[in-house]
């Protein structure tokens, strides 16, 4: 390879890169009909549950019935903020579990196509598990997810980038912790859960606890969901708040990544991705 082509390898982002990952999840997620299920069973499984608690609810207490639609509306917005990390784990932990890491890291593959193709990934397993859910929503109990309008767009960008910023840094602690971190990417999202605010005000956290919630940027989108469906008002302010905290956290969740894909670089772990 002459030095031209060497350097014209290594400028810029390369399209066909991350759509030979991409290509290269999709083939896998469609290999196996276990995992194509699984998409669909979780989603599926809270609609229904949480639901029918919703319906109960509504029936026996005059604030629920005001405010219906709040659970559910929560429990979906949980899920795209969930399935959104997951589904970016998932496919990189296919990577750790396949022990292909190393051979891609010493492809021309760059980090940022790598974490571009993960993102992509994670809107299409997103896209398999929640729109079921949101017509189970519809055909049972009568909640249109779609007819929050514009201000849905507000709360899917902000709980994505959320989800995506968790990813990054999840991965990048498997990286160089190995397979014995693996449990990061499923404990770390419930562990924000209570502090999230997805089934209840901040007002309802005691006061020290209500300044760590609204470091969190899913805090913002939970509380301009409830403003939207209880008082009828779309908190543009709230959704401006969590897209500025979502750019810190992405940028910041980046550089870490970097910072401990380079130490397991040096410290040779990319090869021994084991326990």
């Amino acid at each position: 390879m002459s030095v031209v082509n060497h350097v014209e390898l290594h400028r810029g982002i390369a399209p066909h890169r991350i759509g030979a990952m991409i290509l290269r999840y999709w083939y896998l997620l469609i290999s196996s009909w276990p995992r194509l299920l699984e998409l669909v069973y979780w989603p599926a499984l809270q609609i229904v549950t949480w639901g029918f608690l919703q319906t109960y609810i509504a029936e026996n207490a005059g604030f629920f019935a005001r405010a219906g639609g709040t659970f559910i509306g929560a429990i979906i917005l949980w899920d795209i903020l969930f399935r959104g990390q997951l589904g970016f784990s998932i496919s990189f932990l296919e990577e750790m579990w396949a022990r292909n890491l190393g051979n891609l890291m010493m492809s021309p593959l760059k980090p940022i196509e790598f974490l571009i193709s993960l993102m992509i990934m994670s809107l299409i397993r997103l896209a398999i598990g929640v729109i079921p859910m949101t017509l189970l929503a519809m055909f049972f109990f009568h909640f249109n997810f779609y007819s929050l309008g514009l201000p849905l767009i507000a709360f899917f960008c902000n709980l994505i980038f959320t989800s995506w910023s968790l990813g990054i840094f999840v991965s990048g602690l498997v990286i160089r912790n190995g397979l014995g971190a693996e449990s990061i990417v499923w404990t770390l999202m419930f562990g924000i859960l209570p502090l999230a605010c997805v089934y209840y005000p901040v007002s309802v956290l005691p006061n020290w606890l209500q300044v760590v919630a609204w470091v969190l940027p899913p805090t913002y989108v939970f509380e301009g969901m409830r403003a939207l469906l209880i008082d009828h008002v779309f908190r543009a302010d709230l959704m401006v708040d969590a897209l500025l905290i979502n750019a810190v956290l992405f940028i910041v969740s980046f550089a870490i990544f970097l910072g401990l894909l380079n130490s397991a670089r040096r410290a040779g772990s990319l090869l021994q991705s084991g326990e």
